[in-house]
């Protein structure tokens, strides 16, 4: 049955610890199965549908401080960028199942902006190769003992790095919306998780996915989802925070995307996939567009509100999510 998670507060105005940490609680009491964080490290907002609030929490430091105080919840990375060095992302993260279990998946990705790997002297680098680099490096260290490994931007020798994670390897996973990154989803990870994708290109990129699984023999990654999530008593008040202009320009300017008949994303119906919103009814009927493409996971991006932070998981854990899970736990039964 897919599972379902929230996207945390962590960046722009809206971030404060106690919102952060009173809303992983209460999602953790709702049954939600998971919580995730996005990475940055010189953060500049999305101007399209972000505000300029530079306010960014470190994505692992939080993910540490939400571990603290729930104790069952999964928590996941989506996604981080590989401007660490991967033995200290590797410490950093085995530290933190030792301190609240096995409870991680580690998302990585490219990322979109030059500035952050330029200020950590990776500017011009190949950031496919550092991404590599890093999913070789954690799998094998994660694994083994007296690794030793060079490429072009990592060297080291007899390396071992105990204790190992505990409850066994972090799951790995590719997150990106291109074809490209659902390629690598499947010769390098766990799973793959897009963000912002149109239920079009999700279907291509899955179709994709399961190809180059039977063709290789290799599992079929994990496939998850995070779109932009508004709930409310209407349509019209669920709709009335979202800044649909922002996510039809930030889809148009998506190199990789499948465009509408039309040529342009132009229209609310045009966002299908990219943004969940509605009462709670319709937010039911929307995430279940997501299960005939084979998701597994779907993570509410509440973006958009974050003013509202709390009540928003109060009204998906109470009014959206039960209906889901009642009705996959039917066709369970019907199988």
């Amino acid at each position: 049955m897919p599972k379902y998670g929230l996207l945390l507060p962590h960046f722009g105005e809206e971030a404060h610890p106690d919102k952060l940490l009173a809303g992983a609680r209460r999602a953790e009491a709702l049954a939600f199965d998971s919580l995730w964080v996005r990475d940055h490290l010189v953060y500049e907002p999305h101007g399209e549908f972000e505000r300029a609030d530079r306010t960014f929490y470190e994505a692992l430091t939080t993910l540490t401080a939400v571990g603290a105080v729930t104790s069952r919840i999964g928590l996941g990375t989506a996604a981080l960028i590989p401007f660490r060095h991967p033995l200290v992302t590797a410490q950093i993260v085995t530290t933190m199942t030792q301190l609240f279990g096995p409870r991680l998946i580690l998302g990585f990705g490219i990322g979109n902006f030059d500035h952050e790997f330029a200020a950590v002297g990776l500017g011009g680098a190949d950031r496919h190769a550092l991404l590599r680099g890093h999913i070789e490096i954690l799998r094998r260290v994660m694994r083994e003992n007296d690794v030793t490994y060079r490429d072009e931007h990592f060297r080291f020798e007899h390396v071992t790095l105990e204790p190992k994670p505990r409850g066994g390897p972090i799951p790995l996973w590719h997150c990106g919306s291109s074809p490209r990154s659902a390629r690598l989803a499947v010769d390098l990870c766990d799973g793959w998780m897009p963000g912002r994708i149109a239920l079009r290109t999700l279907q291509q990129r899955v179709e994709a996915i399961e190809q180059r699984a039977a063709a290789t023999g290799r599992p079929r990654p994990v496939i998850g989802v995070i779109p932009p999530t508004s709930v409310g008593p209407t349509r019209e008040e669920a709709l009335a925070p979202v800044n649909v202009p922002g996510l039809l320009a930030w889809a148009n300017k998506s190199r990789f995307a499948v465009r509408p008949p039309s040529g342009r994303f132009e229209t609310l119906a045009d966002l299908d996939g990219q943004l969940v919103a509605g009462r709670p009814d319709e937010v039911v009927e929307q995430c279940r567009q997501f299960e005939p493409l084979g998701v597994d996971q779907l993570v509410f991006d509440l973006r958009f509100r974050f003013d509202r932070w709390l009540e928003q998981v109060e009204m998906l854990g109470t009014e959206v999510l039960p209906r889901l899970r009642a009705s996959d736990r039917v066709k369970a039964g019907g199988r």
